[in-house]
Formats: C-alpha cells, structure tokens, sequence
C-alpha cells in the first residue's frame, strides 16, 4: 500500500502532524523505532508506579491562553489537568533564600517587587514584553542574559528571574531573548501537571490517529530513505520492510534525518555539513523517587533548588558536594488522598560525564556507570532535602535516566535535552524551517524553531499547514 503520508518519529511532534493529516481526510502512517509511541512523552512502568521521562508541566493552558486553543485543537483540553498554585507556581531557591513565581503578570511582577522594591518599574517592564511577546526578527539577535542585565541592577533577580529556566539550556553567551522570552510567558499565565502523566497526552493523539484511519507501527526503526529524481518515494526500515508515500515528514533530529538519504540530488554536501556541525543543547539526569506511603504531603508547585547565585554560570559539579549544584524538584499529582509517592529530581548532566559508555547500551554499562547513578542521585537528594527536610529517609526505591538513556530512546544526539542549540549571534542559522531542499520531505520537532509543548505544537501544526497547502498533501 503506498499512503499519503508518512510520519517518522512518534514523539510529540510527529504524533500531531499525523493526527491533524489524518482528520484532514489523508492516509497517514507513523513509523516508530521503539515498542512504545511518544519519545520524550512516553512514560515507563515499574510495578503499579507509572514514571514520566521528559513532561513535568506545562503553561497557558487557561482559557484564552497561549496553549489553549492549540490543545483544544488537538483535542488535550479534556485530559485531567491540574493547575498549580497562583501565588507561587514554581520556588526558587537560591543560597538558602526562597522567592515565589506567582501566576499572572501582574502578579509575577508584585510579588516580586516586595523582595525586589527598587526593581518595581523594571519588573513590570519585563513582564509587559512577556505579556506582548515581540516577533523573532525583533529579538531573536539579543541575548536573554543581555537584555535581563541591561533592564535589572540587582544580579540577585537576574538569577531569581532565570533559576526557573532549567527547562531550557540557560547559556550566558547564546540563549536568545526570543527562546527565554516565549518559554518562560506561558508558565507565567498558568502552570499545570498532568495527573497520570505524559502518556495520556500520547494516548489521546494515537486513540484520534487511529479513528481518522491512521496507522502506527512500532519496532520500525528507519535505515534510509530512497530518493528518486529529487523526491522520496520509500522509507526502508531495518526490518527489511519498505513503505512507499507521496509525503515524508521526519520528527527525528535533522541531521539523522539527511543521514538516511545516502544518494541526492538536492541535498548538497555544504547543507549536510552545516546541519550536522550545529551544536546541541545539553542533557539531564533525572532521579525518579518513589516513596513510602504518607510520608510527604503533596506540594502544588516545582522547586528549584541553587546551593549558590550565579546560575548563569556553566554548572560546576566539581564544586559541589556529589557533583550537584542545582536540581529542581517536582512531584506527581496524587490519584486520591493528600500524599504523593513520586517525586523528580532533575539536573544538568553534560554529554563529557558520560562520554565513557558511549558506546555502550542500556543494561550493560556496568558498575561504574550503576555507581556514577546512585552518586548522583544521592547528591540530588541530598540537596533537595535543603527544602525537604527527610527526604532521603522517606525513599523506598530510585529509577535514574542520564544523557545517554534519551539518547538511545530518543536518538537524540549526546542525549540532548532540547534539540539543536539556539544562538542569539547567529539566530538564521540555528531556527531551522520545516522545509528541506526535497520539496516532499518536511520536518517538524524541537530542533526547529522553539522547543517544549507549546513550541513543539507550534512547529507541528506549520508543518502540517505546509503538508496540506502543497500539491503533494
């Protein structure tokens, strides 16, 4: 059977591109590597305990907010959402001091200005550029450290400001305004979990995917795709099998996607070379918690969590006790009772600490990786118990993820947290479209424009626009 689209890649992106072609009347099929849909949104069992991997929380997702009408659209409004608190939805911590992040931006910004009061003025100048998010061409050359430095005197707020934004790469020389900017506004309009996780985002989308008349094969890892007189016809799994469409979008990194077309006549040594020379954001380890019964009451907010100030600055494990300086800290949404009994620790984790099983797999790094694991995960604990007095003794069992765990999951490149790095200096080159030189191959993902939920479904629901308004839709 030859379909009119074929989708590579079943996280966030590419489930959405699949679903909105497969309302749209066309034969859709999603072709994915691993036994489960969802890249970074699929969750993971161990017992009767479901575990996300990539999710925590998400912004704007009120009514007439940013992230609204898009989920509404894809039909995740329904989902069992859960909104954070509004005089605090995210803690920042930093050398012992703890500021709140209250929703709203007047809010954000008075609440604020009471530990701040010199900075009022400034705070609620920053917040109208959140509120009036300006287009890329306008700040997309600033950077964010460049623009919170110029506008606040305090570096204190510049760090209380940023601590928050371990959700994206906070590079001191590079994070555009534009990133920084989009990311951080919806948050502040709303914040909210998701009870259940991650996967019910992914279910929603294969339950529509397969309503509409849309397929999803797993355990379809993709070895090329074939290229004839400047299009591609097939995708040639490892399977030996071979799928044939008029249309291909890839929601896998752009420089794996141009490595499975050996022979072409479009794609040009130059752009192979250029894409694969860009430089990717960083990784995270995570420590998934699970806890005794009743020993820790639920908390309606994240913590992030800073043994000193500058959090701008390169994290330095080797200056810190176990090799951790920062963690943020988040916890599930319980399904009944006022406890919870799972709680994320999450901190950076550069690719060169774990460069030494690189070519190793899952389950069979050894010791020393398993010893490098619980070291830092026990450093994690151990810094997060400067808010969660006990914390350790309440630990019934740990499960841990590192760079290299998303990178064999998620072929993402140096298990990347965030796609290619974006970069204030050179913003064209590293904003890439979902058009490629081969007019029937589009991309979509986070390595294009702007990553997280809301930057993923952005990009997505472009690529599919594109899909559809081209002659080959």
């Amino acid at each position: 059977m030859k379909y009119d689209i074929i989708v590579i890649g079943s996280g966030f992106g590419g489930l959405i591109c699949a679903r909105q072609l497969a309302l749209a009347g066309r034969s859709v099929l999603v072709l994915e590597r691993e036994s489960q849909p969802g890249g970074c949104l699929q969750c993971y069992r161990r017992g009767s305990m479901t575990f996300d991997t990539g999710f925590h929380y998400v912004g704007g997702l009120a009514e007439g907010q940013a992230l609204h009408e898009v989920f509404d659209t894809l039909g995740l409004v329904h989902l069992p959402w859960h909104r954070l608190s509004a005089d605090g939805f995210d803690r920042v911590t930093i050398g012992g001091e703890t500021f709140a992040h209250a929703e709203g931006f007047d809010g954000f910004a008075a609440t604020l200005a009471a530990s701040f009061p010199s900075e009022r003025d400034a705070l609620r100048k920053y917040v109208r550029l959140l509120e009036n998010l300006p287009p890329m061409e306008q700040s997309g050359g600033i950077s964010a450290f460049g623009y919170l430095s110029s506008l606040f005197r305090d570096p204190l707020l510049i760090d209380v400001l940023a601590a928050t934004s371990m959700k994206m790469e906070l590079r001191r020389e590079s994070l555009p305004l534009f990133t920084f900017a989009h990311v951080n506004s919806s948050f502040i309009q709303s914040s909210w979990r998701l009870q259940g996780g991650g996967a019910r985002i992914v279910e929603s989308l294969v339950d529509d995917i397969r309503q509409a008349g849309g397929e999803l094969y797993c355990q379809r890892e993709v070895a090329e795709l074939i290229e004839r007189e400047g299009r591609i016809v097939a995708a040639r799994c490892h399977t030996g099998e071979v799928f044939e469409a008029d249309t291909f979008v890839s929601n896998v990194h752009p420089a794996l996607t141009l490595n499975w077309i050996r022979e072409s006549t479009r794609i040009k040594p130059l752009m192979r070379r250029r894409i694969a020379a860009l430089e990717n954001t960083g990784g995270m380890f995570t420590a998934s918690l699970v806890l005794k019964p009743a020993t820790l009451p639920y908390f309606n907010h994240n913590k992030y969590i800073f043994r000193r100030a500058n959090v701008w600055d390169e994290a330095q494990p080797e200056a810190a006790p176990g090799g951790v300086d920062r963690v943020m800290v988040g916890c599930q949404v319980p399904q009944e009772g006022n406890f919870t009994q799972q709680v994320d620790l999450i901190t950076p984790l550069p690719w060169e600490k774990c460069q030494s099983w690189q070519e190793t797999s899952i389950g069979k790094r050894g010791e020393d990786y398993r010893q490098m694991k619980r070291e830092l995960a026990h450093a994690c604990i151990e810094l997060a118990e400067t808010e969660l007095p006990g914390l350790g003794k309440m630990v019934q069992q740990i499960y841990t993820s590192t760079p290299l765990t998303w990178r064999d999951y998620t072929l993402s490149p140096q298990g990347s947290a965030f796609g290619i790095r974006k970069d204030c200096s050179q913003l064209l080159m590293t904003m890439l479209s979902p058009r490629t030189p081969i007019s029937n191959l589009l991309l979509t993902g986070q390595s294009l424009m702007v990553h997280g939920l809301e930057g993923v479904a952005m990009t997505a629901l472009q690529t599919t626009r594109e899909v559809l308004a081209s002659n080959h839709g």
